[in-house]
């Protein structure tokens, strides 16, 4: 069977791992700073921090920009439920803005047209969360364009994207926008297991997120506030906050597999690049990335006639090929139907490609030999066709 993503590890990784289960620190370690400081360097963004998860990093972001009850946060269709569930677990309200059917991320100009709406209705969002689908960067010029006209905050949910840049700066340097999140999970650019991270530039938003990572809590004596000079082991309970801390395994992991990043990327346009020059382009259309972008092709995706779907898809399941949809919509899941009152027909370009779009495998250990396996039966199934 040929998975649409999976992990790779080196031997190093293994190592560095080890390391750490024979050190004293399984958490709250040295590989914990590390791992952030390599973060921030990398993105060439001020401060970083690390979570057990891209959807915590989401929630904390949401919670230190100051999301609550009564406030918006937007954010698309298509993406992983977590890109939304966010605002619900701040008390806020969610809206969604359709996608640009080539590139598939926030398609802008619908975007523009629902916030000139929502000024009049007084419902403009507080957060506007973009993904950067597949890898591919969002506009990011253009949105802070809108940020600073409609005076909303922007996450970046970069879950898909660590080492895609724009504009020649790596996704994370948030010269446009508040913040951005990333995720490791296994089938990500790298991984640690679980986890994830956010980075900004804004030191106050920093200090917050730290905190509520670790239950509201602080230890520095000079965030006090009661001053205990002569009690060392002093520590206060500020705000309402999580356990939303990364074992220093799962850092030690991260680390040594940030060190392979470019290695990884490299690999993975190699593959689409293939993809993108053997497949049946007569029946076959790719996500269009812009000339400003680079991606770093979390996923490759083809888009076919919705007539052919269902059977192209269990041919190639059939055939050991474990191809994926991402994303079902976020409005057609049960719980967002049954709590919200979304309508299909304001999502088209949504809805268009859903009824079109499979994940085919593109991952580091990809052989040449699998991938030729994969472009000759969907090749050979359109065949019959032409």
């Amino acid at each position: 069977m040929i998975p649409y993503s999976r992990q790779y590890l080196f031997p190093k990784d293994i190592k560095n791992v080890n390391k750490v289960l024979r050190s004293d620190y399984l958490t709250q370690g040295k590989e914990i700073p590390k791992f952030e400081k390599k973060i921030s360097n990398f993105c060439k963004s001020k401060y970083a921090l690390v979570v057990n998860s891209a959807t915590s990093a989401l929630h904390l972001t949401c919670l230190a920009l100051g999301l609550k009850k009564k406030d918006y946060l937007w954010t698309v269709p298509i993406t992983f439920v977590a890109s939304s569930n966010c605002a619900l677990y701040c008390g806020a309200k969610i809206d969604l803005v359709d996608i640009d059917k080539d590139t598939l991320n926030i398609d802008i100009k619908c975007l523009e047209k629902k916030l000139k709406i929502a000024k009049k209705r007084k419902k403009l969002p507080k957060i506007l969360v973009p993904v950067h689908f597949a890898g591919n960067p969002c506009d990011l010029k253009k949105l802070s364009q809108l940020a600073k006209k409609y005076k909303f905050k922007i996450i970046e949910d970069a879950s898909h994207a660590l080492g895609s840049r724009y504009m020649d700066r790596n996704i994370g340097n948030n010269s446009f926008t508040d913040a951005t999140v990333f995720s490791f999970h296994p089938v990500k650019s790298i991984t640690s297991g679980e986890g994830g991270a956010v980075v900004c530039r804004d030191k106050k938003i920093y200090q917050k997120i730290k905190m509520l990572r670790e239950h509201g809590i602080v230890k520095e004596r000079k965030f006090f506030n009661l001053k205990k000079k002569d009690q060392p082991w002093y520590y206060e309970q500020q705000l309402l906050g999580y356990n939303y801390r990364m074992s220093d395994i799962s850092a030690a992991l991260g680390n040594s597999q940030l060190s392979s990043l470019k290695l990884f990327i490299k690999k993975r346009n190699k593959i689409a690049k293939i993809y993108e020059k053997k497949l049946n382009k007569k029946f076959i259309s790719f996500q269009k990335i812009e000339k400003n972008s680079f991606s770093s092709r979390h996923l490759f995706i083809i888009k076919i006639a919705k007539k052919f779907y269902n059977k192209i898809f269990n041919y190639l399941r059939k055939n050991n090929i474990y191809v994926q949809i991402h994303y079902i919509p976020i409005y057609k899941q049960p719980y967002y139907k049954k709590n919200f009152n979304f309508n299909a027909k304001n999502y088209p370009n949504s809805e268009k490609y859903y009824s079109e779009a499979i994940s085919i495998p593109i991952f580091f250990n990809l052989s040449v030999k699998k991938q030729f396996y994969v472009i000759k039966l969907i090749n050979s199934f359109f065949s019959k066709y032409d």
